[in-house]
């Protein structure tokens, strides 16, 4: 099958699809006319590339987790080496949410200290809110 109908019975658009192949995710033949052709396996791997990504891996991890995926989910061979690599990316994962709770303690702790002092003048916000407004007298 040709990109658009992989697309088609996956829902992942060609642009994604090009990516996955660029990382070694999914692999294609092409055609005398210079098309990519895909096997009918190649339906099951898109699924599994993305259950693998909704979980937070990153393209090197699903390409080394990949030979132990079995069925759409998937459901994951538990070798040595391959719970390892998971666990490394939980660690990981835990540092990061670690640090994203410490940022969010520390804002909501300036925020709280911003309404304790009451209004005051403070610059002009850009239409964001996001920093002080150039102010251009004209």
């Amino acid at each position: 099958m040709r990109i658009g109908e992989l697309g088609r019975r996956t829902g992942v658009n060609p642009h994604q699809l090009r990516y996955y192949e660029a990382q070694g995710l999914l692999e294609a033949e092409r055609g005398a006319n210079g098309y990519r052709e895909y096997g009918d396996s190649a339906v099951l791997r898109v699924k599994q590339i993305r259950h693998l990504l909704g979980a937070g891996l990153s393209s090197e991890d699903i390409a080394y987790l990949l030979p132990c995926a079995v069925g759409e989910d998937p459901e994951l061979l538990g070798c040595p080496e391959l719970l390892a690599a998971m666990r490394s990316r939980l660690g990981r994962l835990d540092d990061q949410m670690s640090r994203l709770a410490r940022s969010r303690d520390a804002l909501v702790d300036y925020i709280d200290a911003a309404e304790r002092t009451g209004s005051a003048s403070c610059p002009p916000f850009d239409e964001a809110g996001v920093g002080p407004a150039v102010i251009v007298a004209g």
